[in-house]
């Protein structure tokens, strides 16, 4: 029987070693091939390792928590061996031994009795072939209840928060949450930062959303939401204060003049940031799409190490969890960060008249060294002008 490595998969190159987060499989399971054994976590993804034959699990050299670098030895597996290819080869060379024994006439009517013999043989096989699949997908669907009521078990098994017991839960961090601490620190102490403040009315968009969302999710298959219409009038904004799209490298200031804008998505893992590459040639549809996207492999731990490196803004919306106001870290080594809240009804003057409007605070949190206090309160005046009268975005005013 043939053993085979699993072996972890080539890491991206800023990436030197991942945590083995869950193996799908145990010693002795029986696998199919393409069937996924193992996930691997860096800080930033999560990799799925898949079977390359069929066979059975036989050792597990690193088990879950374990940390490993690239071409690292995870198990074993025993090669299933193909019994009815084995049998038909060890067949036909009996029959061709035979054969040489056999008289002309013999050899003859053999012959014309070959299809049908094939015909036969063809037909066994289907049917071993078809027995074979049967076994595998009741292994499988066995070993996946097993599973399921593992996980069913473990959901159950809670702490009881009435016991007066007294005990920890210690685990350790994913790479992940070690990842975005050390970021976080690093932007903390590598920047002079401080946040500014400003409102809202988000009538406009909100009007605007009614008006067309019916059509525009018919045409286009998506919801029409709220952080398309931002991150294009942040784009806007980011043209008329161009110090605020930039970052410090040593002594240099980098301004850029492209717009790969960082939007903070929050996942089961933690939070990432993935980037919409050139934004400001992104359509409405288009960034709203990519937003799905970036939810859905986000979650699954399946964005490329591509979509999460070197952005030049980012925008984070606590909104979506009731955050009424905040002020969020610098994405090192950018040099500001846009925070969207919550939407709230609140009693605000309009034409010196008192008015009930949606309103939703915004504040920026900007590297001071880079950023003086009169561009980042423009930026913020500028931003809300758009979005209040956001025919502004599309008329490019």
């Amino acid at each position: 029987m043939k053993k085979v490595e699993i072996l972890v998969p080539d890491l991206p190159e800023s990436v030197l070693n991942a945590t083995v987060a869950s193996w799908h499989k145990k010693t002795g399971d029986v696998i199919l091939k393409d069937e996924i054994l193992v996930d691997i976590e860096t800080d930033k993804v999560i990799l799925e390792i898949p079977s390359s034959y069929e066979g059975i699990i036989s050792k597990i050299f690193e088990k879950e928590g374990s940390i490993v670098t690239s071409k690292q030895i995870l198990g074993e597996i025993i090669e299933k061996e193909n019994k009815e290819k084995k049998i038909k080869e060890k067949s036909k060379l009996n029959e061709e031994n035979k054969k040489k024994h056999f008289s002309p006439s013999l050899r003859r009517s053999l012959s014309s009795k070959k299809n049908n013999v094939l015909k036969n043989e063809s037909f066994s096989l289907l049917k071993k072939e078809h027995k074979k699949e049967n076994f595998y997908n009741t292994q499988k669907n066995t070993i996946n209840n097993k599973n399921n009521n593992e996980r069913f078990q473990l959901k159950e098994n809670k702490i009881d928060l009435n016991s007066s017991t007294r005990s920890i839960t210690r685990k350790r961090m994913s790479p992940l949450r070690k990842c975005i601490a050390e970021r976080l620190l690093i932007a903390k102490n590598s920047t002079a930062m401080l946040t500014t403040f400003n409102e809202v009315n988000m009538r406009s968009i909100i009007k605007y959303r009614e008006k067309y969302g019916i059509f525009f999710k018919k045409k286009h298959g998506i919801k029409l939401g709220l952080m398309s219409f931002f991150i294009k009038s942040v784009v806007e904004c980011l043209k008329k204060f161009p110090s605020i799209n930039s970052s410090i490298k040593d002594d240099d200031l980098i301004l850029f003049n492209y717009f790969d804008i960082n939007i903070a998505v929050s996942t089961e893992r933690g939070l990432i940031t993935p980037i919409l590459k050139n934004a400001n040639k992104m359509s409405i549809s288009k960034i709203e799409k990519k937003i799905r996207y970036f939810s859905e492999q986000g979650n699954k731990g399946k964005l490329d190490i591509k979509e999460l490196k070197n952005g030049t803004f980012t925008i984070t919306n606590g909104g979506v969890f009731g955050s009424l106001l905040s002020t969020p870290i610098i994405n090192f080594p950018q040099a500001a960060i846009l925070g969207m809240h919550t939407i709230k009804d609140r009693a605000v003057v309009i034409n010196n008249e008192i008015k009930i409007a949606p309103m939703m605070y915004l504040s920026l949190s900007y590297d001071h060294r880079i950023i003086d206090g009169k561009e980042s309160i423009n930026f913020l005046n500028y931003l809300k002008e758009m979005l209040e009268n956001i025919s502004m975005l599309f008329l490019e005013l």
